[in-house]
Order: C-alpha cells, then structure tokens, then sequence
C-alpha cells in the first residue's frame, strides 16, 4: 500500500461510492418508478413543467439519466488505487458525497411537498457544486477519462442545478401567490440573469463546455415550453433563445481566449493559474 494513502483516502471512495446509489434510489423514487407520488405532482403541481415561466419542458429532466450515468462512472472510477491519494480526488470526494446528500435530500423534501425547504436544499446543492467547480478549474485532468468523467459530470450538474435553481425559486414564490400581472418582463430579466451566470461560468473556467451545455439545454427547453406548452409566450420563448446564443458565444470566447497553463504541478498534474 502506497505510504502517501491515508485512512481518509481509504474510507472516501466507499462513502461516495454507498452515497451515488442512495441518490439514484431517491430519483426513482421521485419519479414514480416505485409508486407513490412523482416530484412534478407533489406541492399541489408547483414543481410541473406548466407551473411557471421559467420551468423546463418535460423532456429536459432527461439530463438526469447523463448525470447520473456519468456520476456511477465516477464513484467506480474513483475506487481505482491510484486516484485515492490523488490531491485532485482528495478535494473532490467530500464535495462530491454533499452533492449527492443534498440530491436525495430534494427529491424527498419535494415529494413531502417542503417546497420552502426545497429551495434551501438545492441553494446549498448549488453551492457544492460551484465549489467542486472551483476545485476542477484549478488543475488539469490527468487524462482523457478523467475529463469526461469527473469535469463533464460535474459540469453538467453543474450546469443544469443552476438553472433549476431559478426554475425551484419560481416554483416556490408562485407557490406563495408571488404572479406578477405581466410575468413576461420579469421572466426575461431572469433568463439574462441565468446569461450573466454563464457568463460568469465560463470565464471563470476558461471556456468549459459541459456547464455551458447544460444551461443552453436547460435554457432551450424552457424556451419550448413557451412556445409549444403553458403558460405560453411567444415573447419569452424568443427571449430563452437569444439567451442560448450568448451563453454560446460567451463560452466559445472564453475558451478561445483562455491563458496556457502556467505551471506543472507535483506528479505531472498541470495546474492552471487561479
């Protein structure tokens, strides 16, 4: 056993590994695949894709089945000995448990109908992930597959939790009897909000592609939502699609403007300049 390798090191990799299938285990349950209530009809419906006008189109909850595909390949890959002492892996894996905790946690609140709660959960989940984010950017991946598997995971989780978040706020203020008369404006102030979180994403992280992807999916199909479903706005719709064509403009340039890494890191690990 390598000297480096500590109890910790040891222990983590099990942890996020018992914690991915709890998750998966809550999203079922969410969804009805074993009875009871699905997250879109609980809250009296407050969480379904025809409550507001910034909820995602049904088909867009399907990234969940991508995130949680990439999520199982990173809690087996990151059983392997050599990512235990990783200092990459040593940062990722606590952040990564919380962010499954916090998942499982949404679901089961959702479905008790704690909408209120609801929003506080996926605030912290946000944050987590914004952290990982943090610790992803601050170091290359060693190889292609840690590429996709852990920064396009995370990415994409990343991703699309932001702009459930605004989607989960919506849902619980509506819920509140929060309707403004004229919803248009504010949905499109909202929506350049999400823009300027890209924005943010992508400058930070020199251009990655999987956070961009997932707010351009998530963004798009709530444009779809106002075009072909309810509640339905022409306007908001044409609003959602510029907003995809600046998320993807602002991703391109930054990742075509993004520095050389500027120093090598102990084990040949690049690590680029905060």
């Amino acid at each position: 056993m390598d000297a480096s390798t500590t109890t910790a090191d040891r222990i983590r990799p099990w942890v996020v590994l018992i914690a991915l299938p709890v998750t998966i285990a809550a999203a079922a349950l969410g969804s009805g695949f074993f009875g009871g209530t699905e997250v879109e009809a609980s809250s009296s419906g407050a969480l379904s894709d025809s409550a507001t006008p910034l909820a995602p189109y049904g088909p867009a909850f399907s990234i969940w089945s991508l995130i949680y595909l990439g999520l199982a390949a990173y809690a087996v890959w990151q059983l392997l000995p050599r990512q235990r002492h990783d200092p990459r892996q040593r940062l990722l894996g606590w952040l990564a448990v919380a962010s499954l905790v916090l998942n499982a946690s949404w679901i089961l609140c959702a479905q008790a109908g704690l909408l209120p709660v609801t929003v506080v959960v996926i605030l912290l989940l946000l944050a987590v992930l914004l952290a990982i984010f943090e610790v992803l950017r601050r170091s290359r991946p060693a190889s292609l597959v840690e590429t996709v598997v852990v920064d396009g995971t995370f990415g994409l989780y990343l991703g699309w939790v932001a702009v459930a978040t605004v989607a989960n706020i919506a849902a619980f203020l509506a819920d509140a009897g929060v309707r403004p008369t004229d919803w248009e404006l504010p949905t499109i102030l909202v929506l350049l909000l999400v823009a300027v979180v890209a924005a943010l994403l992508a400058v930070r992280g020199a251009g990655r592609i999987a956070p961009a992807l997932a707010m351009l999916w998530g963004v798009a199909w709530i444009g779809v939502g106002r075009a072909i479903g309810e509640p339905a706005s022409a306007t908001v719709a044409i609003a959602a699609a510029v907003v995809c064509v600046l998320i993807g403009f602002v991703t391109v340039a930054a990742r075509l403007r993004a520095p050389a890494p500027a120093r090598v890191a102990p084990a040949g690990r690049r690590q680029v300049a905060p």
